[in-house]
């Protein structure tokens, strides 16, 4: 399939590896063009403007840091991506990001299929092909490039979750509960260490009990074994997934206040240590706030 790919970072660029390894003609975008040398030493064409990524495409897919971006790369004036679909084309923003009815109703006007289709599974899910996908949009649309998710994704795991809108919502609510299971966790551990007990024996306690979370599981791992806070997902996106998912609170009038307390807390955690830092650099905070360094003790 002829295939077009804007947003060539952490997530996009694997993306788009997995796409050629499959088979695809893939033409690649980026605002840095050095960004997609590996990909056209693999066979990936470059080119010059969203506009022309789109230029006989079948299916361009946007990966874009805020609605911001993907509004601008879509409809930014003679070099826009929707200048160069063509009718019946599809377009798949993959981007976190929030339902827009002016950005969704040009590419209707213009005779695109859209489709919203963000992902779960970070760095590591993008470069083994094993990410969550969330899509909404039309159920035909969605068959129709169904394959081409399945190479980015697991084939188990990507779904159609409802109309145009239900996929960016579905991920916002995911990462909303992410983060608050890493604030929460966080406390809960850096607590119980304090009283005395071994960060170690809390855990396993904590998983035992009905307490248990995947995060606390698995995901909170990097760090209390390696000091790993994820700067592959910078604190300032998380921070912008946070604020989008709090304005769609507000949009559908759910009072959500544990919620604003999680994206405070994550903006303190930037403020502290800068837009770069990981997306787990809120254990940091409370680490330096009660000087209890949060790591498990290495076993023989």
């Amino acid at each position: 399939m002829k295939i077009g790919f804007i947003g060539l970072g952490n997530m996009g660029g694997p993306m788009s590896r997995n796409l050629l390894a499959a088979g695809h003609d893939v033409a690649v975008h980026d605002l840095r063009q050095e960004t997609a040398a590996e990909l056209v030493s693999l066979g990936a064409t470059w080119r010059a403007t969203p506009r022309a990524t789109g230029a006989d495409r079948e299916v361009v897919i946007t990966m874009l840091p805020t609605p911001r971006h993907v509004e601008s790369v879509l409809l930014g004036g003679p070099d826009g991506l929707l200048d160069g679909l063509v009718p019946g084309a599809v377009w798949i923003d993959m981007s976190t990001s929030v339902p827009d009815d002016k950005v969704r109703a040009a590419a209707v006007a213009h005779g695109v299929h859209v489709l919203d289709a963000p992902v779960s599974g970070m760095a590591k899910g993008a470069r083994a092909g094993t990410l969550q996908i969330f899509a909404g949009g039309d159920e035909a649309v969605f068959d129709r490039v169904r394959p081409v998710l399945d190479v980015m994704g697991d084939p188990e795991r990507v779904l159609h979750v409802g109309p145009n809108g239900a996929g960016y919502a579905v991920k916002l609510m995911i990462n909303l509960l992410w983060f608050a299971h890493l604030v929460a966790t966080t406390e809960v551990l850096t607590v119980g260490v304090k009283a005395g007990v071994d960060l170690d024996v809390l855990r396993r306690a904590l998983i035992a009990s009905p307490a248990n979370s995947n995060f606390l599981e698995s995901d909170v791992l990097s760090v209390l074994r390696d000091g790993d806070y994820d700067e592959s997902f910078a604190i300032a996106l998380a921070c912008k997934d946070l604020g989008l998912a709090v304005d769609l609170a507000r949009a559908t009038g759910v009072p959500v206040e544990l919620s604003a307390v999680v994206e405070q807390v994550y903006r303190r955690a930037r403020a502290a240590y800068g837009d770069l830092a990981g997306e787990m650099t809120p254990v940091k905070l409370w680490e330096d706030l009660t000087g209890t360094p949060l790591r498990l003790k290495e076993t023989a």
